[in-house]
Parts: C-alpha cells; sequence; structure tokens
C-alpha cells in the first residue's frame, strides 16, 4: 500500500511505521507522542550513569496516572539502585548483564498486601481477595503503570527493557525485596542510559492483519500476514547480525516444552505459598 507523502510529518510518519511494520500502514494525526510509542526499542546495553535526580519520582507520577481498575490501585513498585540487590536480581532473571549496568530496576507487584491491610485495620474481610479476577486486577494494573513509566522514561532519553524472567523465582525475588504476603512480583524495568557504542533498532511487529479484527475474530488472514511477518523477522536478524529464525521459529520454541518456561510452570504453588489463591 502506497501512503500519500505531502509534508515532513507525512514522511516521518511513514517512515516510522514502516519501521515498525516493514510495511507502510496509513496512520492519521502523526504528533510526538505517537513518534515517541513507535519508536520503542528494547535495551540491553547500559552505561553505569546515574540517573537525574528526582528521575524515579517522575517516572513514578507517570506510573500513577495511567487507569486502575475500579479506582483499587492495586500495584506498587520497588525501585532498586544497590548493585548487590541488581547483581541478585540479575541472576533471578538469567544472568541478563543489563540488570547489573544499569542503574535502576523498577520491580513491579501485583498488591494485593495493602487491600488486606485496610481491610484488617477496618475490622473487616475482604472474601473477594482469593479469586484469579481479583490477582487479575492486580496483575493488569501493574502492567499498565509500568507502560506509563516506560514511556516517561523514553520521553527523557532514557532506555528501558521489560524483565519477564523475574518470574522465574518470585519467592527469592519476594525473599530480597521484602515482599509482604499477598504481594508478588510480576516483572521488572530496567532504567538507564543507553550505551551509544551498542545501537538498537526498532524490531517489527506483526501485520496489523494479524492483531487487527473488525466487528469478529479473523482466522483466514492470519497465515499470510503471519508469514509476511517471518519474511520481515528474518530481514532485521540480517541486519543487526543475529542467527537467522523465524517468528514463528521463535514463538514455538518459547512454548514447545514445559523447560522452556524455566520453571514457570510452577507459578500457581509459587503463588499460593506467597498468599495469592486463584479461586
Amino acid at each position: 500500500m502506497n501512503i500519500p507523502i505531502d509534508t515532513p510529518q507525512d514522511a516521518a510518519a511513514a517512515d516510522a511505521v514502516f519501521a515498525r511494520y516493514r510495511e507502510a500502514v496509513p496512520v492519521t494525526g502523526w504528533n510526538p507522542v505517537l513518534a515517541r510509542l513507535l519508536d520503542h526499542r528494547s535495551v540491553r546495553a547500559y552505561l553505569p550513569d546515574a540517573l537525574a535526580p528526582d528521575t524515579v519520582e517522575t517516572l513514578i507520577a507517570a506510573a500513577s496516572s495511567a487507569p486502575t481498575s475500579s479506582n483499587i490501585q492495586a500495584w506498587s513498585v520497588v525501585a532498586v539502585t544497590d548493585p548487590l540487590k541488581r547483581e541478585a536480581l540479575s541472576r533471578i532473571a538469567g544472568n541478563q548483564a543489563h540488570i547489573r549496568q544499569a542503574p535502576l530496576i523498577l520491580v513491579w507487584i501485583a498488591d494485593l498486601s495493602r487491600a488486606e491491610a485496610v481491610a484488617t485495620q477496618a475490622g473487616t474481610q475482604l472474601d473477594g481477595l482469593d479469586y484469579t479476577e481479583t490477582f487479575l486486577l492486580a496483575a493488569i494494573d501493574a502492567a499498565l503503570a509500568a507502560q506509563n513509566a516506560l514511556i516517561a522514561a523514553e520521553s527523557l532519553g532514557l532506555g528501558t527493557v521489560y524483565i519477564g524472567a523475574l518470574r522465574n523465582d518470585p519467592e527469592a525475588v519476594a525473599r530480597l525485596l521484602n515482599l509482604p504476603p499477598r504481594a508478588v512480583a510480576v516483572f521488572g524495568l530496567v532504567v538507564g542510559h543507553p550505551d551509544p557504542a551498542v545501537p538498537t533498532a526498532v524490531k517489527p511487529r506483526l501485520p496489523q492483519q494479524a492483531v487487527l479484527h473488525r466487528e469478529t475474530y479473523s482466522q483466514e488472514v492470519q497465515p499470510e500476514a503471519i508469514a509476511r511477518h517471518d519474511l520481515a523477522t528474518a530481514a532485521f536478524r540480517q541486519e543487526q547480525n543475529l542467527p537467522q529464525q523465524s517468528w514463528s521459529d521463535l514463538l514455538m520454541g518459547r512454548l514447545k516444552t514445559v523447560e522452556a518456561l524455566k520453571g514457570r510452570h510452577l507459578l500457581r504453588e509459587v503463588f499460593e505459598r506467597l498468599g495469592i489463591r486463584l479461586g
């Protein structure tokens, strides 16, 4: 699809969208917020430089501005700057070096402990705590808050990368961060100054035909859209001097065996030991 380009703004939009999909997609109302969103890339190499004063508070102000289900605000975050704690979190997450390199990792907590404490103070009991829906509420609240913080960090010229591998051992994270019962770490967010010697690029995403459905879900377009994405992924990996692997192979490799889950297949039992019951 050819997108009409009449202004420099149109050209910037077309370039940003093409980088994201490796194919043209029409967009409207281009502005700096959209430019920032489409320019996101995960950064895995950082300088050790400290962040500017009050950066954490600024990021959490943005996080607190995210939507929250029923205004329950069932999330918390632990800002970890101590090198020894970051080293420990790195080990839990499979020895990811960027956790040690960057000056900050924010550990996002699905936090039902606060709700229980409020109820205890009021002399009442919350029968709705021990259900899957309530945990989902807390985990989704944490994810929405974290994404606001990520966008805020990138708007300040910082780099970020999510760390789902903290779920490899939530009990170890809970011990390290002194989390109370009913509070579990769902992921981390590394924040720091990107190392300019290790450039990063915008990674292609699935075509909109694979993820955008109108009125009803359509499976018919999926195979062709995924095939296009496999080609785009191959081109990207070649440009980045990465081993060749299609997106389809990546997906299957991540989910084909229980071993690939790296212990996370036991999360239900682990969460129950941490006070999260999924009734």
